[in-house]
């Protein structure tokens, strides 16, 4: 990919990154596990605690890969390899770790991606808020997803004959 065009993707997938962590950070300064989870059954204190710690997670992949896109952008001279690090980081760290959460709390159902219905669906029944919060950043992460597709596969298929190359 030439360099002009890892920039620009470098910019729009951090425009993107400012959305989701600004939303989620939001979220987990205003929500807290007794909040979400109240007076109820312990099963539904760990289905939050185990969604509470996964928007964390999220959080932090996402910020990490802010601000690697941010030194990426503000070098003197653009490093096309550090940038492309840093994508397929986005792409492996935050996109997977929205779409493929640890604790499972929720799962993205592709059958519904084609109907124009909401393809997030939650283990159990969830307090509207939280509902409101995975579906506010669910777009975004779709686009990274579409955006950052060839880091799921060719980039490293890339790197991998590179590095074989300069062992032969």
């Amino acid at each position: 990919m030439s360099a002009v065009n890892v920039q620009k993707l470098c910019e729009s997938t951090r425009e993107k990154l400012t959305f989701a962590v600004g939303r989620i950070e939001l979220f987990l300064n205003e929500h807290a596990l007794p909040q979400l989870s109240g007076e109820q059954e312990e099963e539904t204190v760990q289905y939050y605690r185990g969604f509470l710690s996964d928007l964390r997670h999220l959080l932090v992949f996402s910020e990490v890969s802010y601000e690697k896109l941010g030194i990426a952008l503000r070098r003197a001279n653009f490093d096309v390899d550090f940038a492309e690090k840093a994508l397929y980081n986005v792409y492996h760290d935050c996109v997977n770790s929205f779409f493929y959460p640890k604790n499972e709390s929720y799962v993205e159902d592709g059958r519904y991606a084609y109907t124009g219905q909401d393809a997030i669906r939650f283990r159990r029944t969830v307090l509207p808020e939280v509902r409101a919060v995975i579906m506010d950043i669910t777009r975004t992460y779709e686009e990274l997803r579409d955006d950052l597709a060839y880091y799921e596969s060719d980039y490293l298929t890339q790197r991998r004959m590179q590095s074989r190359r300069t062992h032969a």
